[in-house]
């Protein structure tokens, strides 16, 4: 048959100036997509020869080969092939429907198109570094070949050729090299061997270059976990994090059915330097039928597993054009959530196995793993199975099952308490009474600790509730009596008017040997919480919290005296000043005016001398 020119349908020219122009941001990209193109088709090639021996062929390989004189860059496989139609259908036109849709958002910058795997897609990709393509190619089990060929100007050309080998090759004709594509040989063999280990390393088929295979072909997440050397998966987990120190952990799991995948993943045994920063890259890399896509896709794991390693790779997934964005479809989301509960799972495993190996995880990942805990959409029952936290029992962390295991009768709360440090928990005043009772209280030092506990409410039926906010409700025979509230009501009322800065003054039972301390009201903010916010940059309204008093401190005691005797002295002002004071530093709070109250201090301590 003569050569005949055909012009591209409309929409396919513009879907080619689009391409080129605005959707691919990275050129090397186009061997990668013939690469992969080449690969679907030997995978048929082999396929089609388990049904029909003669279809079937030897050493089913990649070929590329380059021409530094003559500027050409070829991809060769001995796959299935095409016939005319089917060059035709997938090269020369893109008539399917929502086509026109597709462009239209692609204009606008949107995310769009389900055309991955679609030969006539990537293969328009040459043309951003070719003058002319030339594609050869014979479909397996027949007679004749066809070659077309095209600059990319809106027309191309098909002939039926006799010589043609079986399979298909890609010839592009590269473009005048210039300065500014100087970086971007692409018949240079050392850039072809660059983009073959970073895009294509585990093609399931050797991809040759002259006699020199050049991708490994080792999928790693493909063999069975019997197979492969804990070496193996050290040096693999090196590749994926940069990490020199072994993983903590190796996951790998297979998702079969109607959507396949297969991911590989680690537990680091160390947290990264740049964990908390925002503009840091996480992470799993994500592969399609083991051609590289995206190196730090985020979308495959909840922000709080952003510390996990290694590698998905599905049997399809929607992306957009350029395969270089992931679209938020369900297959993504499903396997967001399956692997977030593999890697929740996993944890779990280590804490009732191996316990060292857990420490070390929750003391580098712990709090960033409760940031979980503060989106309504994760499962905060299977991060609280996991959550350790420091407790009044002992040294070593408790989880929340073995706290409720050790609750004495009576006890319907797992009481907590927050603060920068364990030491200045432990220290408060607010842990008395509960220390006197023998109450295990946690102590909570992660700044999310202050949020998540607000919103989770509490874990396996029984409530959290913090020691700072409210009136207790521990049992006790010592209850302040009616002759004390008498006793103390022309005081309390004298204070309630003297300090500003509180809303209430009451007497409390919670304090054995402090005289006062700060409490927040039941829905009230904490200190801690307080400057939270505030260093966020948010403007919060003053917040007055409650002082409650020792009514068996002397200091407490005294003052209630020296009032009966003496109301209206400015000594007595002085004296509730620095009650005050000593309330909010005992729980870490800051002093309106520390030197007036240095200079409080200073005169009353001089006095005792």
């Amino acid at each position: 048959m003569s050569t005949e020119t055909l012009e591209f349908q409309a929409e396919a020219r513009q879907l080619l100036e689009l391409m080129v122009h605005s959707i691919y941001s990275n050129k090397d990209i186009f061997l990668r997509e013939l690469i992969s193109n080449a690969s679907d088709a030997l995978d048929k090639r082999r396929l089609a020869g388990l049904k029909d021996e003669k279809l079937g062929a030897d050493d089913l390989h990649i070929a590329i080969e380059a021409d530094k004189e003559a500027r050409t860059l070829t991809v060769r496989d001995n796959g299935i092939g095409m016939t005319r139609d089917e060059v035709v259908a997938l090269i020369g036109t893109i008539a399917r429907s929502g086509t026109a849709e597709m462009l239209r958002r692609l204009k606008e910058n949107k995310e769009s198109a389900e055309l991955i795997g679609q030969f006539g897609v990537g293969f328009y990709s040459v043309f951003m570094v070719a003058d002319r393509t030339t594609l050869l190619t014979r479909k397996a089990g027949e007679t004749t070949g066809v070659r077309w060929e095209s600059t990319g100007d809106g027309t191309y050309t098909i002939e039926t050729v006799e010589d043609a080998p079986e399979g298909t090759s890609v010839c592009v004709h590269l473009r005048p090299a210039d300065e500014e594509d100087a970086l971007y040989d692409y018949a240079d063999e050392g850039k072809i061997r660059e983009i073959v280990k970073r895009y294509s390393d585990f093609i399931s088929f050797p991809v040759r270059l002259g006699d020199e295979t050049l991708n490994s072909m080792k999928a790693l997440w493909a063999r069975p976990r019997s197979e492969v050397s804990e070496e193996e998966y050290q040096e693999f987990y090196r590749h994926v994090s940069h990490d020199w120190a072994d993983p903590l952990e190796v996951i790998q799991m297979r998702a079969e059915g109607t959507f396949e995948y297969e991911a590989l993943l680690f537990l680091p045994s160390r947290a990264p330097h740049d964990l908390y920063q925002r503009d840091a890259r996480h992470g799993l890399q994500l592969y399609v039928k083991r051609v590289f896509i995206l190196d730090d896709s985020r979308e495959l794991l909840p922000d709080h597993l952003r510390f996990v390693k290694g590698v998905v790779d599905a049997a399809d997934l929607s992306l957009n054009i350029s395969r270089e964005i992931l679209q938020q479809d369900r297959h993504i989301q499903l396997i967001r959530r399956r692997l977030a509960k593999k890697v929740l799972a996993s944890v779990k495993d280590l804490m009732n196995k191996e316990a060292d190996k857990y420490r070390t995880f929750w003391r580098e990942f712990g709090p960033v793993v409760k940031e979980g805990l503060l989106d309504p959409a994760e499962d905060h029952k299977a991060i609280l199975d996991i959550a350790s936290f420091a407790s009044t029992a002992g040294d070593e962390p408790t989880t929340l099952a073995d706290y409720l295991t050790r609750m004495p009768e009576g006890q319907d709360k797992i009481y907590f308490m927050t603060g920068d440090s364990r030491a200045q928990i432990a220290n408060s005043p607010h842990m008395e009474a509960f220390r006197a009772k023998g109450y295990e209280v946690l102590l909570l030092t992660d700044r999310v600790d202050e949020i998540w506990v607000e919103g989770v409410g509490g874990y396996a039926g029984t409530e959290f509730q913090s020691i700072t906010r409210g009136a207790h409700d521990l049992p006790s025979d010592e209850e302040p009596s009616a002759e004390q509230a008498d006793a103390y009501a022309a005081v309390l009322t004298w204070l309630n008017e003297t300090l500003d800065d509180v809303k209430d003054v009451r007497l409390t039972t919670r304090l054995t040997s402090s005289p006062a301390c700060l409490v927040s009201d039941t829905d009230g903010l904490t200190p801690a919480l307080e400057k939270m916010y505030k260093a966020m940059g948010q403007e919060l309204p003053p917040v007055k919290r409650i002082l409650e008093l020792n009514p068996g401190h002397p200091l407490v005691s005294g003052l209630q005296t020296a009032y009966d005797q003496r109301a209206g002295d400015p000594a007595l002002t002085e004296t509730a000043e620095l009650l005050y004071g000593t309330a909010l530093l005992a729980e870490g709070g800051e002093l309106t005016d520390p030197a007036r109250f240095a200079s409080l201090l200073a005169d009353r301590l001089s006095k005792t001398l």
